[in-house]
């Protein structure tokens, strides 16, 4: 119940914390012995794991009050609640002195998304290209795409069939599935999405692969003979840098909403999916595209 009262409360004021149960580090979450200042917990950096340490001891023999420290932790939340508040604000108003500016060309924004992926942490990446690819043409494709699972979470913990499950419009039936990985696409993974599919009616039609790494001409050819063997599911690998550039050609003048729903997906997330250097790298990169000067950021 203590647990419950303070997720919502990290929710209701928006602190900087991971707003789910997962919000503990693994060098606590297995802990099941006495927390003193002699315990080698692997963290890093390792300081801040020996500070709050020795912060527990002193409650404990009194040096310092639990409500004094409970205060200033909150406090210092805030402050860094309200800094990074501060530093996308202040990036969104650079942006919108650029309103007036030549819209982006589809190359451009494929180049921007391409920085924005070599960045650091930008596993979940992926997942908001596609979701803004359509919730774009949603009305162009008459499909939708259903609102995000936990990107912390396995698939059969969430009870999602994939990464991104798309329906038809007015429709809660699942008919193409997509799955991201920033890895090379093994068999292991077409067999392993399989098993969560196969049984499902209506049957799912599509399970699509997107993958930031080579796509091996072996694994092209059995997902291939999926189809046959399963009786209508088509299994399929996409390049994600090749699968954006098509879309932007195809929907060449949605390419500043689409542009413009991945960067509002990228601010929505949490930092525990997407955290706020990589928020702000977006920003940064994009003002940058569309003054026309500048490098990539890392």
């Amino acid at each position: 119940m203590k647990l419950i009262l303070l997720l919502l409360f990290i929710n209701q004021h928006q602190l900087p914390c991971n707003p789910t149960t997962a919000f503990l580090t693994p060098a606590l979450r297995n802990r099941n012995i006495i927390l003193t200042p002699e315990v080698n917990l692997v963290g890093r950096p390792p300081i801040l794991y020996k500070t709050v340490l020795q912060l527990l001891e002193d409650v404990y023999i009194g040096q310092v009050s639990a409500q004094d420290l409970l205060a200033e932790t909150i406090r210092y939340l805030l402050i860094i609640r309200d800094e990074k508040r501060q530093r996308i604000a202040s990036l969104l108003a650079d942006l919108k002195t650029l309103e007036d500016a030549i819209p982006l060309s589809s190359e451009a924004i494929i180049k921007l998304i391409e920085q924005h992926l070599n960045c650091r942490n930008s596993s979940g990446l992926p997942v908001l290209i596609v979701t803004a690819a359509y919730q774009t043409a949603s009305d162009y494709l008459g499909q939708r795409a259903l609102p995000l699972k936990s990107h912390n979470a396995a698939d059969e913990q969430t009870g999602a069939f994939g990464d991104i499950e798309i329906t038809l419009i007015n429709d809660n039936n699942v008919i193409t599935c997509y799955e991201m990985k920033m890895k090379t696409i093994t068999v292991e993974d077409i067999n392993r999405a399989l098993q969560k599919v196969i049984n499902q009616e209506p049957k799912i039609e599509n399970y699509i692969f997107i993958t930031t790494e080579r796509i091996e001409q072996y694994i092209h050819e059995y997902a291939t003979g999926i189809y046959e063997q399963t009786g209508g599911i088509e299994v399929v690998i996409l390049d994600c840098i090749s699968f954006l550039r098509h879309y932007l050609h195809l929907f060449h003048r949605l390419r500043m909403n689409f542009l413009e729903a991945y960067q509002r997906l990228i601010l929505d997330e949490p930092e525990s999916a997407v955290n706020q250097p990589l928020k702000e790298a977006f920003l940064s990169l994009r003002q940058t595209a569309e003054t026309g000067k500048g490098d990539s950021i890392e």
